[in-house]
């Protein structure tokens, strides 16, 4: 049951999941794993950043969303830029800018061997969907891979 603060405090549902629910529960509830699928995790910098005020996880070297990964049966790729910023703040002022850093983030995902691209950023999902350049690439949010390895339809 949740206290009078907590009631009033919006969470998040990554967090609630690693902290809350845990994620070897979460392992125990999959009913259908997304074994053999490569999933390049995008923390972007909405999650990190400010590391001090967010204490999400480590800002240089995350692990949640590989974690989470784990939990629903797939394998995590571990890719060099998954921690950059992919431009999305620019995308209405300099769109070539946006372009360009998607662009680069997504060929790194790619050349890593990852066949999905998840994140738990709705700015940095538009993004590296409309300006990333790989549609064979698929972009989706963590919660859509969530529902799958529940069995939710």
């Amino acid at each position: 049951k949740l206290g009078p603060r907590e009631q009033l405090v919006a969470r998040d549902i990554l967090r609630e999941l690693r902290d809350r629910v845990g994620f070897d529960n979460l392992a125990k509830a999959v009913k259908n794993p997304l074994t053999g699928r490569k999933i390049a995790a995008y923390y972007g910098c909405l999650l990190l950043r400010p590391g001090k005020v967010m204490q999400f996880d480590d800002p240089e070297n995350p692990t949640i969303l590989e974690d989470f990964i784990r939990a629903i049966g797939a394998t995590p790729v571990i890719w060099g830029l998954r921690n950059e910023c992919c431009g999305g703040y620019v995308t209405l002022e300099d769109k070539s800018q946006a372009q360009k850093r998607s662009g680069s983030l997504m060929d790194c995902a790619a050349k890593a061997g990852a066949d999905t691209v998840i994140t738990a950023c709705p700015l940095c999902l538009y993004n590296l969907k409309k300006n990333g350049g790989h549609d064979e690439l698929p972009v989706v949010y963590f919660t859509e891979l969530l529902a799958e390895a529940l069995g939710v339809k």
